[in-house]
């Protein structure tokens, strides 16, 4: 599997696109420099944005969003937008209030994908009810999780009518994820990684710094690339637009299969997140 370009799309097991490299805006507050870094990301070819109810800036999104397109010359239905619903809005009617919510924020019509945050026991399964409510009724394009574990994405499929399309996990080389790619793999359900650069912490690895060197790209460029040949959609967070541009540089190299086994090899299911069989927001 070879992604060549920033736009090049993963297809969901409903037949939607959604591309393998997107921007994220994690603890960016609102304000201009929120709108900036979303504007020039769609500027320089991103296609793909997300953010959550959570984070409190999806009305500074959605500017950045009419802004990109105005300034790109594209359509809304060429963006992939993604947001979540918060725990405390977790039950039946309060899931579908709080897509609401988010889309008036944004000023968009509907979402590409909606996705519950995290698994709070008890809750989720109502959740994801109004999830495939929702995408039944043609409000979002695709639903999704956030920090499902294996057992809790069994649990959700117990009763779900509809398989969530993707799972957006911490995921970086001291946390490979790789017996959950597997569970997603075989349940065609798409892998996501938030926090691919563990928040800058592996920035001054000296084994990734060595791969860096060989290929003459930045450690950044090598976990991201690391994402995509492993099949893992990938939305590293900037708001420096020259970070914007240099992440998404990704396209014109390979890591052998040596070095992915070697990047592999730097697990140790280290989080800098929460665990999500052990949070209590």
């Amino acid at each position: 599997m070879m992604v060549k370009h920033l736009q090049d799309t993963t297809t969901l097991h409903n037949g939607v696109k959604m591309p393998w490299f997107g921007l994220g805006v994690f603890k960016v507050e609102e304000g201009p420099e929120l709108v900036n870094a979303v504007k020039s990301a769609i500027n320089h070819g991103y296609r793909s944005v997300d953010t959550a109810a959570i984070y409190e800036n999806e009305v500074g999104v959605g500017e950045g969003i009419r802004e990109g397109i105005r300034n790109a010359g594209i359509s809304r239905e060429e963006l992939f937008v993604t947001s979540k619903v918060w725990n405390a809005d977790l039950g039946y009617e309060s899931t579908i209030a709080a897509y609401e919510a988010s889309i008036e924020k944004l000023g968009l019509a509907y979402l590409d994908l909606y996705l519950i945050h995290w698994p709070v026991e008890g809750k989720y399964k109502d959740a994801w009810r109004a999830l495939e409510t929702l995408y039944k009724e043609g409000r979002v394009k695709a639903i999704g999780v956030s920090n499902f574990q294996t057992h809790h994405l069994e649990e959700l499929m117990k009763d779900a009518e509809i398989k969530p399309m993707v799972n957006q996990v911490e995921c970086h080389p001291r946390i490979s994820q790789k017996e959950l790619q597997v569970f997603c793999q075989d349940n065609g359900i798409q892998l996501e990684a938030w926090s691919p650069l563990m928040q800058g912490q592996l920035l001054d690895n000296e084994v990734l710094q060595e791969i860096a060197n060989k290929h003459h790209k930045s450690v950044a460029q090598i976990i991201l690339r690391w994402d995509l040949q492993n099949g893992i959609v990938t939305i590293p967070k900037s708001t420096k637009e020259h970070r914007i541009v240099e992440n998404a540089n990704v396209f014109d190299f390979e890591l052998t299969k040596e070095e992915m086994q070697i990047i592999d090899g730097l697990n140790q299911n280290l989080r800098v997140g929460p665990d999500p069989d052990n949070f209590d927001f």
